[in-house]
C-alpha cells in the first residue's frame, strides 16, 4: 500500500517545527521575546500582507516555544512549569529617571565637615549580659534605663518623680523631634518655593476668572495668561420653547428631591430638635448635669423655707 501521498499531504498541513532563516532569530526566553532581523520580502509583502504577517508570527512563536521546551522545569499543582532564565534584552524605562533629592541640613553639614556616613548595626554588645542585644525595639538597648529594676533618683527631685517615666518621656521626645525633622526634609525636597508661588498665583487667578457670570469669557486677558482648561459655560438663549422650559424645570425639581443632592436633609427619626447636652451645659455654666440638679434642689428648698416662715408670721 502506497501511503506517500498521505504523508506528503500531512507534511504540507503541518509545517516543520524547525525554523530556518538566513539570519537566525534572536530568542530571549526571559522576556518571551523573539527578534527577526531578516529583511522583508517586498513581493510577498505586497501580494498578500495578511498571509505574510501570519507567516512571520508563526515562525517567531514556533522558535519561542522550541526554546521554552529546552528549559529546565519545576513541578506545580497545574503541571510542570518552565524556569525562565534572566532576560538578556534591556527594556527602556517607561518614565524618566527621578530627579535627585536636595541634600538635608545634616548632609550639607557632613559634606562641609568631611563626615563619612556609617551604617549603624542593629545589634550591640551588652557588657552586663555578655551577649548581643537589639539596638532598638522591644528589649532594646535604648530602653535599658526604662526597664532596669533600680534607679538613681536626684537629690532635688520631686516627691512624685518617676525615673522610668522620665526616661520614657525623653525617648518619646527624641522620636518626635526626629520625625519633625524628617517631615521638614520631605517638604523641603518635594516643593520648590518659586514653583509653589506660581501655582498659588495661577490658582487665585483662575478663581477670580470663574467668579463672574460669564466664567471669565469677556474679561480682559493678561499678557502671557494661559487659557483655563475644564471651565465651560453654555449660555442658553432668552427665548426657548415651552417644552424645553418644562423639561429644564422638571430636571431641576428632580435634582432637588433626590437623596444624594437634596438641598436640605430632613432630621432623622431618632434625632431630637433640642440638643439636651448643650442646653444643660449652658444652664449649668459648664458645671454639668449633677451640679445643675444640686443647684435646682437647693433653690427649691430655699423657696419652701421662705414660704413656711411667712406662714408662721
Amino acid at each position: 500500500m502506497d501511503v506517500s501521498n498521505i504523508l506528503a499531504a500531512h507534511a504540507e498541513k503541518y509545517q516543520n517545527v524547525t525554523v530556518e532563516k538566513e539570519t537566525p532569530l534572536e530568542v530571549d526566553p526571559g522576556l518571551l521575546l523573539v527578534t527577526d532581523l531578516n529583511p522583508i520580502e517586498e513581493e510577498t509583502y505586497n501580494e498578500n500582507l495578511e498571509e505574510h504577517l501570519q507567516s512571520l508570527a508563526r515562525d517567531g512563536v514556533q522558535a519561542l516555544i522550541s526554546s521554552l521546551f529546552s528549559l529546565p522545569t519545576k513541578p506545580s499543582p497545574d503541571g510542570p512549569l518552565a524556569v525562565l532564565p534572566p532576560p538578556v534584552y534591556q527594556l527602556p524605562r517607561a518614565k524618566p529617571l527621578p530627579k535627585p533629592k536636595p541634600p538635608t541640613k545634616w548632609e550639607k553639614f557632613a559634606a562641609a565637615k568631611g563626615i563619612q556616613h556609617k551604617k549603624r548595626e542593629k545589634k550591640v554588645w551588652d557588657e552586663e549580659k555578655q551577649e548581643w542585644v537589639n539596638r532598638w525595639g522591644r528589649h532594646g538597648k535604648n530602653r535599658e534605663v526604662e526597664e532596669q529594676w533600680i534607679h538613681e533618683v536626684p537629690a532635688n527631685a520631686d516627691i512624685d518623680y518617676d525615673p522610668r517615666k522620665a526616661a520614657r518621656d525623653a525617648r518619646k521626645e527624641r522620636i518626635a523631634k526626629n520625625e519633625k525633622k524628617h517631615q521638614q526634609n520631605i517638604a523641603r525636597s518635594a516643593s520648590n518655593p518659586l514653583q509653589k508661588r506660581k501655582e498659588d498665583i495661577d490658582r487665585t487667578l483662575a478663581i477670580t476668572r470663574t467668579s463672574t457670570a460669564s466664567m471669565g469669557k469677556f474679561d480682559k486677558r493678561l499678557e502671557g495668561e494661559k487659557k483655563l482648561k475644564g471651565v465651560k459655560r453654555k449660555f442658553e438663549p432668552n427665548e426657548v420653547s415651552i417644552e424645553k422650559e418644562k423639561q429644564s424645570s422638571l430636571a431641576l425639581l428632580s435634582k432637588m428631591e433626590s437623596d444624594k443632592k437634596k438641598m436640605r436633609s430632613d432630621p432623622g427619626a431618632g434625632e431630637a430638635d433640642l440638643n439636651v447636652r448643650k442646653a444643660v451645659r449652658f444652664a449649668s455654666k459648664g458645671k454639668g448635669g449633677v451640679a445643675l440638679g444640686r443647684d435646682v434642689s437647693k433653690g427649691a428648698k430655699g423657696r419652701t423655707g421662705k414660704g413656711k416662715k411667712g406662714a408662721r408670721r
